[in-house]
């Protein structure tokens, strides 16, 4: 019991401890992300803060089983560089009752990412969709902002409106678009007393519905302009590429939902919040086994090739979590948990294995 103690309490210490560091990096990485939308007027600063707390249990469900593999490398890897390892082995502890051993915090870790992955995480990703579907709370979402010209796409596309209430409504809007039709730069100017966007819950799609207005379409230089009044006119808004708005509408998706539909893009979502707590057991495992050391190489031997092994671990969840979503069922994100759970129990009686097959080679 003393030794499940001390061990329990030495992995979890080096896990919070790499987890901290971890948080640190990613969360710096995410703010500098976050204030580069909000320096382009594509963010508002007064949701920024709000956004980011929404968010850490998404960033902590990824953190620490990372947290866990490098904690206990870490912690393991200083027993067997400090000759502590040859003392449990005196005292009975192998492989395989180390193994034991070392459950009880990845079994609680493993029960931390599973709230946060399939409970807290979708939650507050879903507070912080809330925030960035606000028209209001989020500019750059929309294609407006409030008492400035705003050019897009090289100035091929300038808005401006004048004022912006507190509920969405814009008043005074101008919208100028320029067009390439063959050789002629051919333009669209539309002007409009009021207009709001328009958010779909159903398809998520958002539109520009502006009213009282009119548009002028033309060519520099002709003389022909159409002018076409209008009391409503509706636009689609296209999603940016990798905006914060479009990432995260799965993640806000909760677990209960996931589970009930046949979209294959939303069950590749339900098995990778699935994957990230059933991983836990097998990387504190292997874990285990690649910190074998000697007080020479020291505690950090094994960390790279015991990372290489994560990378695969995660780069093979991504492919099952792609299959899925191409209808193709998890079969592989299935066979990828299958595989290194074996290859977890193989590198944990590698001597064994190896003493084995030495034996039938003599023979």
């Amino acid at each position: 019991m003393r030794i499940l103690r001390y061990l329990t309490g030495d992995i979890l210490l080096h896990t919070l401890a790499v987890s901290v560091v971890l948080f640190l990096v990613v969360f710096a990485g995410r703010f500098i992300r976050y204030l580069a939308e909000a320096a382009v007027g594509s963010l508002t600063g007064d949701v920024l803060l709000p956004i980011m707390l929404f968010k850490l249990p998404g960033f902590f469900e990824m953190i620490l089983p990372l947290g866990l593999f490098i904690g206990t490398l870490l912690s393991l890897g200083r027993l067997y560089a400090e000759s502590e390892m040859v003392v449990l082995r005196a005292c009975g502890v192998g492989p395989g009752k180390l193994a034991i051993y070392i459950m009880v915090p990845a079994l609680a870790v493993m029960s931390c990412v599973g709230v946060l992955s399939l409970l807290v995480a979708p939650e507050g990703s879903a507070r912080a969709q809330v925030l960035l579907d606000n028209p209001r709370s989020a500019e750059g979402l929309h294609l407006l902002n409030e008492g400035r010209f705003r050019k897009q796409r090289r100035g091929d596309y300038v808005t401006y409106t004048e004022r912006i209430d507190d509920d969405g409504l814009m008043h005074n809007i101008f919208v100028f678009e320029r067009q390439a039709e063959g050789s002629i730069n051919a333009f669209t100017a539309t002007f409009a007393a009021t207009g709001e966007i328009i958010f779909e819950t159903e398809t998520g799609r958002r539109y520009l519905e502006l009213r009282e207005g009119s548009q002028y379409r033309g060519a520099p230089g002709a003389r022909a302009l159409e002018e076409i009044a209008f009391s409503l006119y509706g636009e689609l808004i296209p999603e940016p590429q990798n905006s914060l708005r479009g990432a995260g509408k799965v993640d806000a998706i909760a677990t209960e939902v996931l589970w009930h539909s046949d979209d294959p893009r939303l069950q590749g979502a339900l098995w990778w919040r699935l994957s990230l707590p059933l991983m836990v057991p097998t990387i504190a495992v292997i874990a285990l086994a690649l910190s074998r050391t000697d007080a020479r190489r020291g505690r950090y031997a094994k960390v790279g090739p015991a990372m290489v092994v994560l990378l695969l671990y995660f780069l093979g969840l991504t492919q099952g979590r792609g299959a899925v979503e191409n209808s193709d069922g998890p079969a592989l994100i299935i066979a990828v948990h299958v595989a290194f759970a074996f290859l977890a129990l193989l590198l944990l009686h590698w001597e064994r294995v190896t003493k084995g097959w030495r034996v039938v080679r003599r023979a």
